[in-house]
């Protein structure tokens, strides 16, 4: 294993430090815990607050969200693993200014349990927390860490339409409402090249041969749907196009969203050959999306491999949150 790290045990911890350092005009963290809060107090002044997190490793989910018109806050867990309903606990107490809550979290056993168990201790101090869970990934049903489809990248495009509503001053009760219509309209699906090694294990967590490619993967590693010899992106391309076109019935009558991400150790300049694939499917189909973004925004530590989002915009005003400017590290 190679890494730029110190400790294994303290990647965490240092990697917040750093990034709270180096960044002071975005984020500050809160004393005693790895959870971070926007350096501007009052760009949240009589908002309500947008909170997210999770494992570390999906840099720069979810810290580089934190800013106006996006995040309020974030909790970094250890390395693939749910934060403590403790530190998610002040992430909410921090973002409140008196109009309640929102969180977001990723449909994992562990997230669901601790945001959870943060939402009944916020209860007891009278903050209002409302929330949703992302389970946009259509690869699998049920893997190793959740009951029904895994959260992924799609997460992201989440964030960015609730940190937008916020910022105009929804309501939590609008915000609810928001989110439950958007996330039925978010697919994504992924492929790796080579498996994400967590600095505590010290090996990748699957194993694949040179010349091998696993279709669906999860953000953990977690298993996929297939796996193949490596093929050219076109043929890659097709079939994740393939893929979401079952779930959502892509239609030139329709707007979308798009977005290609890379895991970790995919390059830009890989990511852009993909998009090109993507874009003559899409145009082949007579689709031109609306909106795209192509880069790394929720990776898997050291993953080769990327996922793609597909959006469906059933409504104009999605199309506005996703355009509507924010003052983030990572969007």
């Amino acid at each position: 294993m190679k890494k730029i790290i110190n400790e294994p045990g303290n990647v965490v911890p240092e990697m917040v430090d750093g990034l709270v350092r180096a960044y002071p005009q975005y984020l500050r963290q809160i004393p005693e815990t790895m959870a971070v809060i926007r350096s501007n107090e009052d760009s949240m002044a009589g908002k309500v607050g947008i909170v997210s997190g999770g494992g570390s490793g999906h840099e720069p989910s979810h810290a580089g969200f934190v800013g106006p018109g996006m995040l309020s806050g974030a909790v970094c867990g250890q390395v693939f693993t749910s934060p403590t309903p403790d530190q998610i606990y002040e992430a909410i107490k921090a973002a409140d200014h008196g109009k309640g809550v929102f969180l977001v979290f990723k449909n994992y056993s562990g997230d669901a349990m601790n945001f959870d168990m943060a939402k009944d201790l916020a209860d007891v101090d009278d903050i209002e927390v409302k929330s949703i869970v992302v389970d946009d990934d259509i690869a699998v049903e049920d893997s190793l860490y959740t009951q029904g489809k895994r959260g992924v990248a799609g997460t992201v495009f989440m964030h960015k339409i609730l940190g937008a509503a916020a910022d105009q001053g929804a309501s939590l009760d609008e915000l609810e409402e928001l989110a439950q219509a958007v996330l039925p309209n978010i697919k994504t699906i992924g492929i790796a090249l080579h498996a994400a090694t967590v600095p505590e294990v010290g090996k990748p967590g699957f194993e694949l041969a040179d010349d091998e490619i696993e279709y669906g993967v999860g953000i953990h590693s977690e298993p996929g749907y297939k796996r193949e010899k490596i093929k050219a992106s076109k043929d890659m391309a097709e079939e994740l196009v393939g893929q979401l076109d079952k779930s959502l019935g892509l239609d030139s009558s329709k707007k979308y969203a798009v977005m290609v991400n890379g895991m970790g150790a995919t390059p830009l300049m890989e990511q852009y050959i993909f998009s090109h694939d993507l874009l003559d499917l899409l145009n082949a189909k007579e689709i031109s999306p609306a909106f795209m973004k192509v880069g790394n925004y929720m990776t898997s530590i050291d993953m080769a491999g990327l996922s793609l989002t597909i959006f469906e915009l059933k409504e104009d005003k999605w199309l506005d949150y996703l355009n509507y400017k924010v003052d983030t590290i990572g969007w």
